[in-house]
């Protein structure tokens, strides 16, 4: 570690004494020694392994502790299911997990089966944004004054399905409700942004897309309640359903969904993944597992079997092969060292590491895409 400049620690003496009254401490320096607002101290799994892989860039990852996160999507594309999902990562991780909703449209039988404990989960039905915003407030106050260690999960579903005050008063003929909802999220979320950020809460928000008319270029899709979510928000999650999912009797007992990483803070932005969604047992995280094992070549292929080599990390060589079928396969992940075997293996195939000089000119493609709405 290289010394110190002196100016610099000057100035973050003088900062610290300046503004020690409202904060414990405003001015960092990068190296480690502190801990800063800005620093991810530990990710909640969405339920899917290859979307908190897209997400964080990491193995174990997920959506960040002390961030905003959105899920957007059509309907019926999952984003309620993956933010139930969240919310049972929580518990298991010791944490507090608040239900906030607007669409009177959650299931206890579903959030039990995926691994939700309702007993203590906390339901919340609010119908403006302006109560869900004052119940966000009230919760990330309270729990700083009575477990501030204590991680706790708010998912609001959905902002798309909430009013303002405004609106809920005004006969239906009335114009500009879309501008009101604008204005008082965009105040909001300066103030939630900074409220959060400091503590062990992760605030997720399930979203509706909408389709912009006339539009002939680019992104055709935006979201509701104006700019300042995705603005704010650290990680956007578009869903997308790609397909019913359907048993021997022709019946759909799921579909298969697309998440797309559309902004991203915490790693590389626009990455994907696919993972199958059953309507009786949510996300099937281990049937995704192979699915990109076989897209990334780490098992062959040969009809109706696979086959996986097994390589001794140290060396690099196959020293085995286990041949199954993919009915086996859950049975096959309960052995804990297979499983993270296998874990560690789509990390090494997933997980981007490469550097700016691993790339020359002739290796990267230019495109006229842009990021964002």
């Amino acid at each position: 570690m290289s010394a110190r400049d002196e100016l610099a620690s000057v100035l973050s003496t003088s900062l610290n004494k300046q503004f020690k009254k409202d904060y414990p401490k405003v001015a960092y320096f990068l190296d480690g020694s502190d801990e800063t607002p800005t620093d991810v101290t530990d990710f909640i799994s969405t339920g899917s392994s290859m979307l908190d892989l897209a997400i964080s860039n990491r193995p174990n990852g997920g959506i960040a502790i002390g961030r905003i996160t959105e899920i957007n999507g059509l309907e019926s594309s999952g984003k309620s299911l993956v933010g139930a999902h969240l919310l049972g990562s929580t518990q298991k991780k010791g944490g507090v997990a608040v239900y906030i909703d607007t669409e009177t449209a959650v299931s206890r039988e579903f959030l039990e089966v995926i691994g939700v404990d309702i007993d203590n989960m906390l339901y919340v039905h609010l119908e403006t944004v302006e109560e869900i915003f004052e119940a966000i407030e009230k919760i990330v106050t309270k729990v700083r004054e009575e477990d501030s260690g204590r991680l706790v999960t708010i998912l609001v579903d959905s902002l798309a399905g909430a009013s303002t005050k405004v609106e809920m008063e005004a006969d239906f003929e009335k114009d500009g409700w879309a501008t009101s909802k604008a204005i008082i999220i965009s105040k909001a979320m300066r103030k939630i942004t900074q409220m959060i950020g400091r503590r062990k809460v992760a605030l997720v928000f399930t979203n509706q897309l909408r389709q912009k008319l006339g539009v002939m270029f680019g992104d055709p899709w935006t979201t509701s309640g104006g700019k300042a979510l995705p603005f704010h928000a650290s990680t956007r999650i578009r869903l997308k359903n790609k397909g019913q999912i359907k048993d021997t009797k022709k019946n759909t007992i799921g579909m298969n969904i697309q998440a797309q990483v559309i902004k991203n803070r915490l790693g590389p932005p626009l990455r994907h993944c696919e993972f199958p969604l059953y309507f009786e047992s949510g996300i099937d995280d281990d049937g995704s597992w192979l699915t990109i094992m076989k897209e990334h070549g780490i098992c062959k292929v040969a009809g109706a079997w696979y086959t996986l080599p097994i390589i001794d990390m140290e060396t690099g060589e196959v020293t085995d092969e286990k041949k199954f079928q993919s009915k086996d396969w859950s049975t096959l992940l309960e052995d804990k060292e297979f499983r993270d075997y296998v874990y560690s293996m789509i990390c090494d195939k997933v997980i981007l590491k490469y550097t700016k000089e691993d790339l020359g000119i002739d290796d990267v493609e230019m495109t006229e895409e842009v990021l964002g709405d």
